[in-house]
């Protein structure tokens, strides 16, 4: 099974759509993202099906 999104990816939450996020990393099927905003903040740790692509200013469902 491969990653869908690649590390350095900005990704969305699904749960919380205005959170930017950036892919640090993939490993064992888990992806660990930082909010550039707060960089200096705990990775978040989402499974694939928690995240959506970014999609610029406009977010679509």
């Amino acid at each position: 099974m491969e990653n869908k999104y690649l590390e350095g990816s900005t990704v969305y939450s699904s749960i919380n759509p205005s959170l930017q996020l950036k892919v640090r990393r993939y490993a064992k099927r888990i992806y660990y993202c930082t909010d550039p905003a707060n960089p200096q903040e705990k990775d978040k740790v989402y499974y694939e099906r928690e995240l959506k692509q970014y999609e610029g200013n406009s977010l679509k469902n």
